[in-house]
C-alpha cells in the first residue's frame, strides 16, 4: 500500500500525491464513516490516506488509477452543512493550521450572521481563523467605517484581522506572512476575490477569476472543486468553491456557547451555571450585550443557532 496527500477532490476522483511527488487519479473504496457523521465526501483536500494501485482498462484516459482503502486519523477539519442534503455535512478540508475566511462589505455583501456561523464551526474543531476584509478599494465612506467596526469587533475577541485590496496591493504582503509555513484553506462567498488573492501571492497559478455581476453584486463559482497549491515562500493553500452558505453542525443548545469566545468568557459571571442568555435573571452576557461589551451583531448570531428551526437553516 501506497501513502498519499489528497491535493485535489472533484466529488468523484482524488488526486493524491505521495512523498516523492508523483501524482495518481483515485477513487474511494466503498463508504467511509467519520464518528457517525453522514458526509457527502468522506474523503477530503489535506487529508492522508492509504492507496492500493489498480489494473487500468484500454478505455481508461490516466496512466494510473488508485484506490483509497484508508484514511489516517486527522488533526483536525472544518464542516458545514450541506446545502441539498440538509442532514447531511460536508468536509471542507482536513489537517488544517489556519482558515482564512474572505469577506466584503460590497461585491457581494458578507453578513455578520455568516461570518459567526463560520467562526463558531471553525472554533468547535479548534480551528485557529483569520478573517480577511478584501476589496477594501471598493467603499465608499460609510462601508469602509462599517468594515473598520467589524474588524475592530472581530480583533477584540482575538481574531486575526487583515486588510486587502489586490487592485491598490493593500495588505498582500502582510497577507503572505499570514500563510507562510502553515496549511491554511481559504473560504467565503463567490466573488469575494480568493482566487485573485492567490494569484497575487502565488504567480504562475493563473486561478481563473471572474467579474462581479453590477446589477446583482454577487459572484459566480469560478472555483469548481478543492485544490491544494504548494506555496513557493512556504506552506500550502487549500482554494474552494464559494459558499453560498453556511449552515452549521447541529450543536446542543448548552455547547453553542462555548464556540462564541467573548459570550464563554463572560458566561463564567452569570448567576446560573446552566445559563441559555436567553431571559435568565443575573445574566453577566446580556449585561455585557447592554454595555456594548458583547457586540449586538454576534449576540443576534448566537441567539439564531439557539433556535430549533433556525439551527440548520444555512445563513446568507
Amino acid at each position: 500500500m501506497k501513502e498519499g496527500l489528497v491535493i485535489k477532490s472533484t466529488g468523484s476522483w482524488y488526486t493524491v500525491e505521495d512523498e516523492n511527488g508523483n501524482t495518481y487519479e483515485c477513487k474511494i473504496k466503498g463508504k467511509f464513516r467519520i464518528k457517525g457523521i453522514r458526509n457527502t465526501n468522506p474523503v477530503a483536500v489535506g487529508d492522508r490516506v492509504g492507496f492500493t494501485l489498480q489494473n487500468v482498462s484500454a478505455d481508461e484516459n490516466v496512466a494510473q488509477v488508485g484506490l483509497i482503502t484508508k484514511i489516517n486519523e486527522r488533526k483536525n477539519y472544518i464542516i458545514r452543512r450541506s446545502i441539498n442534503l440538509s442532514k447531511q455535512a460536508h468536509i471542507i478540508a482536513a489537517n488544517i493550521d489556519q482558515a482564512v475566511l474572505v469577506v466584503t462589505m460590497q461585491y457581494p455583501v458578507t453578513t455578520t450572521t455568516f461570518i459567526d456561523r463560520y467562526l463558531a464551526s471553525a472554533e468547535a474543531y479548534r480551528i485557529p481563523v483569520m478573517i480577511v476584509f478584501n476589496k477594501a478599494d471598493r467603499y465608499n465612506e460609510d462601508e469602509t467605517e462599517e468594515m473598520d467596526l467589524l474588524m475592530q469587533i472581530y480583533r477584540n475577541i482575538g481574531y486575526k484581522c487583515l486588510k486587502t485590496s489586490a487592485k491598490e496591493g493593500t495588505g498582500i504582503e502582510k497577507f503572505k506572512e499570514a500563510l507562510k509555513d502553515k496549511t491554511n484553506v481559504i473560504n467565503g462567498h463567490s466573488g469575494v476575490g480568493k482566487s485573485t488573492l492567490i494569484n497575487l501571492i502565488q504567480p504562475g497559478l493563473n486561478l481563473r477569476t471572474m467579474e462581479i455581476s453590477d446589477s446583482h453584486k454577487t459572484g459566480k463559482h469560478t472555483t469548481t472543486y478543492s485544490q491544494l497549491f504548494k506555496l513557493n515562500f512556504g506552506g500550502y493553500i487549500i482554494d474552494t468553491p464559494g459558499i453560498k452558505a453556511f449552515g452549521v453542525l447541529e450543536m446542543e443548545p448548552w455547547e453553542i456557547s462555548h464556540y462564541f469566545v467573548e459570550i464563554f468568557k463572560f458566561s463564567e459571571h452569570c448567576q446560573y451555571n446552566n445559563c441559555s442568555h436567553t431571559h435568565e435573571p443575573g445574566c453577566a452576557v446580556k449585561e455585557a450585550v447592554e454595555n456594548y461589551q458583547i457586540a449586538p451583531s454576534r449576540f443576534r448570531s448566537y441567539l439564531g443557532l439557539l433556535e430549533p428551526d433556525d439551527k440548520h437553516r444555512p445563513a446568507f
